[in-house]
């Protein structure tokens, strides 16, 4: 789920929206604003352990934005835009009551430089109902079709290559929670998802070839879950991050049993999740960075970025013969970038844009990978979504999957 929610969390998109022409004091009273306080002094102490200062500054301008301290946020802007890894808070809601400030506007131009255009994606796909609101794609290479979840009507929808649209599991059929990441189980043709709610519950389903549900597993402890993406390691484990609990989970598929990972520094709202072709290797995304944990030997490590760019902000991670993929939604303008391993999988040799600025593409969240070919939801449109209701139906359109060919391994 994009970061922006993360932010926004008890606070709804229209207020976010008057926070433009309100005054300071009335800023700093909002639930965001309280989290934001809350959350400051553990971000803050991770500047000295988080290879990617840059992601910890941009991350800490939005807590102090929603604070009321605008000049505080514009300079920790300033100093993350000058690392040149290709943050660009143009697009980013956290920051609307800056979008008129001349300061702020003078970082975006910066931006624009230092990171052009990028748009070498098609669109492959349109999905007709406007209102789903997207955020988990899902290709099951065996039948040949994909999947696509809904937020809004809390249901699945599958398409083929003829790109004729029908529903898996319906609105209403099993009382879902809105429905985030998507796996696809090989062996059996059954999909696996994750169910996210906004207030704080996750639930995991499993569904049959037919849309049956198999299996429904709740969260290991009370509090606040919001289950977010998965993967499947063979037929006997699942893992799964829980970006609320800031948690990821090894899940025994025999009697559901967790076990928390546990990562060399406090994960926030951990995120992405993929697995290398041998099953060895995981890797997790959160707000600041990649990890990767080694599942033979129980341990972890931050991934080096390497010498520039950032594996910050990733909301779809996947793995591509030997390869990261990543859909960067939380460093502002979204993009998808390939990134290149080293041999041992603990360092990014390279790093190359596919898709940014494209005039097509909006809020961007997960995607899929099919052949050579990376396809995603180009306008998954969730920041029209508050809740259970549509803020603006006039500006809903279809829904785009675009594809744009994945760099050859070198």
């Amino acid at each position: 789920m994009v970061k922006a929610i993360k932010w926004a969390f008890g606070l709804a998109l229209p207020v976010l929206a008057v926070l433009s022409s309100v005054l300071a004091q009335s800023q700093a009273d909002t639930p965001a604003a309280a989290q934001a306080r809350a959350e400051i002094p553990a971000v803050e102490a991770l500047l000295k352990r988080v290879p990617d200062r840059a992601a910890v500054l941009y991350y800490l301008a939005g807590d102090y934005l929603l604070l009321g301290e605008s000049q505080k946020a514009l300079a920790l802007l300033k100093e993350c835009v000058a690392a040149n890894e290709g943050f660009d808070p143009d697009r980013d809601p956290v920051f609307r009551p800056l979008y008129g400030d001349a300061r702020f506007r003078s970082l975006v131009m910066q931006a624009e430089k230092q990171y052009p255009v990028v748009d070498r994606a098609q669109v492959a796909f349109s999905v007709p109902e406007k209102d789903l609101i997207p955020e988990g794609l899902a290709f099951d290479e065996k039948a040949q079709v994909f999947y696509l979840s809904s937020l809004f009507h809390k249901k699945i929808v599958r398409f083929g290559m003829d790109g004729k649209v029908s529903d898996f599991v319906p609105e209403g059929k099993y009382d879902l929670l809105p429905i985030c990441g998507l796996r696809d189980e090989i062996a059996d043709n059954s999909l696996w998802a994750a169910g996210c709610e906004d207030d704080g519950r996750g639930e995991l389903y499993h569904f049959s070839a037919d849309g049956s549900r198999l299996e429904h597993i709740s969260p290991p402890t009370p509090g606040k879950h919001l289950f977010n993406d998965l993967v499947l390691r063979g037929n006997s484990e699942i893992y799964l991050t829980d970006s609320l609990a800031n948690q990821v989970y090894r899940i025994e598929r025999k009697g559901h049993k967790f076990t928390t990972l546990s990562f060399p520094r406090p994960l926030f709202y951990p995120n992405g999740i993929t697995l290398s072709d041998d099953q060895k290797l995981l890797y997790v995304a959160d707000a600041f960075g990649v990890f990767v944990f080694d599942l033979e030997q129980n341990t972890s490590h931050e991934v080096d970025r390497g010498p520039s760019g950032t594996l910050s902000g990733i909301d779809g991670l996947y793995w591509y013969k030997g390869d990261l993929v990543g859909v960067q939604n939380g460093i502002g303008v979204p993009r998808i970038t390939q990134f290149s391993l080293a041999p041992g999988g603990l360092r990014v040799q390279q790093e190359k844009t596919l898709v940014y600025r494209s005039p097509q593409l909006g809020t961007t969240t997960t995607g899929a990978i099919r052949n050579s070919d990376f396809l995603f939801i180009e306008n998954s449109q969730i920041d029209n979504r508050e809740g259970n209701r549509i803020l603006d139906p006039a500006k809903l359109e279809p829904v785009h999957i675009g594809k744009v060919a994945l760099s050859p391994v070198p």
